[in-house]
């Protein structure tokens, strides 16, 4: 099987093993502590489906807030968007939705790759003509700003012809490596990632497809947390060092010494934030267990912004003021908040 994966595996730093390692702690502890009940549980995946499909199409571009998506979800009418963002917000809450229910029977493959693409864009008007088929022309990694516009290329992709094979040497080397247990399941999926996003096998759908296929593998690695606590918004948060990683990482394929640590350094920092807000959910003054219903809303409106006043809270959740104030205070008491400036200037941010 491909040695330049196993190669670029060998002698990673140290760092990168202290952080498994304390991944590995943390996944252990939800594990043998997660028994927040179901209706809780319930809560959090229809929260975080929202949340992953906003932040997920958002690095690509797309103006959509959760509160539009979860608007559309529910049915109601929205304007002012474009009908592809709404059609790619679509696909993709629906592909993600399966891989959270379904991810036991769903096996690891280059169909099942294929088969995701057409799922993810089977709404997208534009991509009708290319779903789960592989880029028959050239095409290159483009980083994005908020406004959905190129603000440089990143790096050169695989050439076109030479897809189907490296895809198919990819998707065979990781599934019998994770069989295997040769490395730890987080270097394997991470190499996974930072492969399939360097061959860029779709002409479009390449970045929102390899979030959900992080979902999965880390799913069918036993990272049971994934359905509760967003992969991809803390991508999105972290989306310039994101891009960085990338780069550095990918330019040293095709030199001698190839390094993939640039790369595996920052997706082990996110999931490693990723633990430790899982393992958080299941201290004794759990959150979800604390608050009312419109306070429950709140809590979940304030994990989706950067920061927010009361006013702006009452308007967005249409919780009334009161309430609002009395889920700050009590935020603010269990340590999950902050409080930036005074008076009518005052904002709250999770911590």
């Amino acid at each position: 099987m491909n040695n330049k994966f196993n190669k670029r595996l060998e002698n990673l730093p140290t760092d990168i093993w202290q952080k498994l390692i304390k991944i590995d702690r943390l996944k252990g502890q939800w594990i043998s502590g997660a028994k927040l009940s179901p209706q809780v549980l319930g809560r959090l995946k229809k929260s975080v489906l929202i949340t992953s499909t906003g932040a997920s199409t958002r690095i690509e571009g797309s103006k959509m807030t959760d509160e539009d998506i979860e608007r559309m979800i529910r049915g109601i009418h929205i304007h002012n968007f474009r009908d592809r963002d709404k059609q790619e917000v679509e696909g993709y809450y629906e592909l993600l939705q399966n891989v959270f229910s379904s991810w036991k029977t769903i096996k690891f493959s280059e169909n099942t790759i294929k088969h995701f693409h057409k799922e993810l864009l089977k709404y997208v008007d534009k991509d009708k003509e290319h779903r789960g088929d592989y880029k028959k022309i050239e095409n290159k990694v483009h980083m994005v700003n908020e406004l959905g516009e190129s603000i440089g290329i990143l790096f050169d992709t695989t050439r076109a012809y030479l897809t189907p094979k490296e895809m198919q040497e990819l998707a065979e080397w990781t599934y019998e490596e994770l069989e295997k247990e040769s490395y730890e399941p987080l270097i394997i999926i991470g190499n996974f990632i930072i492969e399939f996003l360097n061959i860029h096998p779709f002409k479009d759908g390449n970045g929102r497809l390899s979030r959900v296929l992080t979902n999965l593998l880390m799913l069918k690695s036993d990272y049971l947390f994934m359905p509760y606590i967003s992969h991809e918004k803390l991508v999105e948060d972290n989306k310039p060092e994101y891009y960085i990683s990338l780069r550095k990482s990918q330019k040293t394929f095709k030199t001698k010494k190839p390094d993939i640590s640039y790369w595996l350094n920052f997706f082990l920092d996110i999931i490693l934030k990723q633990s430790q807000m899982a393992v958080d959910l299941l201290s004794e003054e759990n959150i979800e267990k604390l608050l009312s219903k419109n306070q429950l809303i709140v809590w979940q409106y304030l994990q989706t912004v950067k920061e927010v006043s009361p006013i702006e809270i009452t308007k967005k959740t249409n919780v009334k003021r009161p309430t609002v104030n009395q889920v700050l205070l009590k935020l603010l008491k269990l340590n999950r908040i902050e409080r930036i400036g005074l008076g009518r200037g005052t904002r709250y941010r999770i911590k």
